[in-house]
């Protein structure tokens, strides 16, 4: 735990894992072990799997003459109460602004959240879905195994995409997609 971290009443963190500066955690958290969280502020009764890592910076590469330029990472991941986060899942800092988790929404082994994005409350986000940079999904969404979304895509509130999609268009809300 290091200097300037802030742990809430009643929360258990996991043997190997890493809480970095300034890092806040609500109470009554359970964070898994082998997990590394950096840069973010993580609410009440949220449940981290083992192996997660919350905060690293993400991918962002701009092109330039001579070659590729890295983009700094200034943001920070900003997780609301009772969201539950499960191994081996990746959720990257924010570029400029935030990455945002939605209270109440749970999210499956193995997803990766990219910079920037914004996800609702009470979504499901099952095994192996990628979520690429500055996404905005809304309230009640259900987004399939291994499904992936291209950036700055758009999914209304209580929009379903089947496992397997590949969305590369905004999807209205209450749609159906696969």
């Amino acid at each position: 735990v290091d200097t300037g971290a802030s742990i809430g009443p009643g929360t258990r963190i996991g043997a190997n894992s890493v809480v970095g500066p300034g890092v806040i955690i609500g109470s009554d958290c359970r964070i898994g072990p082998n997990t590394t969280l950096a840069y973010c502020v993580i609410g009440e009764r949220v449940v981290i799997h083992p192996g997660v890592q919350i905060g690293q910076e993400g991918f962002g590469f701009v092109s330039t003459p001579k070659g590729h330029k890295k983009v700094p990472q200034l943001g920070r991941v900003i997780i609301h109460d009772d969201v539950e986060i499960g191994a081996g899942s990746t959720i990257d800092r924010g570029a400029l602004g935030d990455t945002v988790i939605g209270a109440g929404t749970k999210i499956d082994n193995l997803v990766q959240i990219a910079h920037n994005v914004e996800i609702g409350q009470s979504c499901i986000i099952v095994s192996q879905v990628g979520i690429s940079g500055s996404c905005r999904i809304g309230n009640g969404v259900v987004i399939g195994g291994q499904a992936g979304l291209a950036d700055h895509v758009q999914v209304g509130d209580r929009a379903q995409i089947a496992a397997k999609s590949g969305v590369m268009r905004d999807v209205a809300a209450g749609e159906v997609i696969m």
